[in-house]
């Protein structure tokens, strides 16, 4: 009979990650995350520690989403807010015409007259991973603005999911077809 699995402890995981010197100066995958108005701090906290765990690029919270330090972001960010380089800009169009100038794909995570699911749009990187406000979602001018939408299905009776949950589905998946753009 083999072995059965062992959990493993917080200190053998802890050992295992990079500290926060050795992090800053790792490269990072080139995703960013355009937060626009999000109202919950406590989503902004859990999609810090996504982006810390997707290792995204960086952060921009805009509009009137909060930004650190803050306890309620800092309670569900768990130290991330420090691993992950992040800037308030006030206007989300501005920063998402700047990051197109640098030559990022704005992709807006939105229901629209011409989403892509999300699991068959056509990327390209770098990438400005946009998310909008927990009940009106991403603004129609930040939609218009964007290079293609995408949506994650819902099969059930509501038409979204959580910005956290939805955040976490899609830097994870953004970073899995990197993964295999570069293994090609």
């Amino acid at each position: 009979m083999d072995d059965p699995i062992k959990k493993l402890g917080f200190d053998e995981i802890k050992s295992a990650r990079p500290g926060l010197e050795e992090l800053a100066g790792a490269p990072r995958n080139p995703v960013a995350l355009l937060l626009e108005n999000i109202r919950s701090l406590y989503n902004v906290g859990s999609m810090f520690r996504t982006a810390d765990g997707a290792l995204v690029e960086k952060i921009y919270l805009c509009g009137y989403t909060g930004y650190p330090p803050r306890k309620e972001i800092d309670k569900t960010a768990l130290g991330s807010t420090l691993s992950v380089p992040w800037e308030y800009r006030p206007d989300p169009l501005e920063t998402a015409a700047l990051l197109r100038r640098r030559g990022c794909q704005i992709v807006c995570l939105e229901h629209t007259d011409r989403s892509f699911p999300y699991d068959g749009a056509p990327y390209r990187f770098p990438l400005c991973l946009v998310l909008g406000n927990e009940v009106e979602g991403v603004s129609r001018e930040l939609v218009a603005a964007s290079d293609m939408a995408v949506e994650i299905p819902m099969y059930g009776v509501k038409q979204s999911l959580n910005v956290a949950v939805a955040c976490g589905i899609m830097a994870y998946h953004l970073v899995g077809v990197l993964s295999r753009e570069r293994r090609l």
